[in-house]
């Protein structure tokens, strides 16, 4: 954790609710389509979205 560029996807189970985009602390996540999508040149890895996710639509690569 802590290294620049995602370790984390965001699945298909994704409900598309924006949480996991409201709580990342620099922006890196964003709606795309029916979910949402993480910018690898943004994310800092640090595992907020994770701990965040309602539906545990989010997971490491």
């Amino acid at each position: 954790m802590g290294e620049i560029g995602s370790l984390f996807v965001i699945t298909d189970a994704c409900i598309a609710c924006g949480t996991c985009e409201s709580v990342c602390p620099v922006g890196a996540i964003s709606a795309a389509g029916d979910k949402y999508e993480i910018d690898d040149s943004t994310c800092l890895a640090c595992g907020t979205c994770v701990v965040t996710c309602p539906v545990e639509a989010i997971e490491g690569k």
